[in-house]
C-alpha cells in the first residue's frame, strides 16, 4: 500500500532552517547530506508509515495520533490520516520538544 506524504508549511521551513543552520556552521556539502537524508526519511513514510514510533511527549498527555521517525539527532513527527502522511515537525530532538508541540500542535 503507497501512501501519499505531505509536508506542512511549518515542517518545510523547519527543513530549510536546518539546511541554513548546517551550511552556516559547517558547509553547504553538510547541509546537502543532511536535507537529502531528510528527505529520504520522509519519502520511506510512503511505504511504512506505521512503523514509526508514538511521540512520547504527547503519548503522556493521552495524544496518541501523531508518530516519530528519527534520523539523529533529528524528529520527524508526523499524523496517518487515511492514505495519507502529514508531516508536520522536522527538529532538531535536543530542543525543548515539550513548549515546541504545544505550540504547534496543540495550539497552546
Amino acid at each position: 500500500m503507497s501512501y501519499e506524504v505531505s509536508l506542512t508549511k511549518d515542517a518545510e521551513r523547519d527543513l530549510e532552517e536546518i539546511y541554513f543552520y548546517i551550511a552556516e556552521r559547517d558547509s553547504r556539502a553538510s547541509a546537502n547530506h543532511i536535507l537529502e537524508r531528510l528527505v529520504q526519511a520522509t519519502d520511506a513514510l510512503r511505504s511504512s508509515p506505521d512503523r514509526g514510533s508514538y511521540v512520547s511527549e504527547l503519548r503522556s498527555l493521552g495524544i496518541s495520533e501523531y508518530r516519530q521517525i528519527f534520523f539523529k539527532p533529528y524528529r520527524l513527527i508526523y499524523r496517518v490520516h487515511e492514505k495519507q502522511v502529514i508531516v508536520y515537525v522536522v527538529v532538531d530532538g535536543r530542543r525543548d520538544m515539550g513548549s515546541l508541540l504545544a505550540r504547534r500542535l496543540l495550539g497552546a
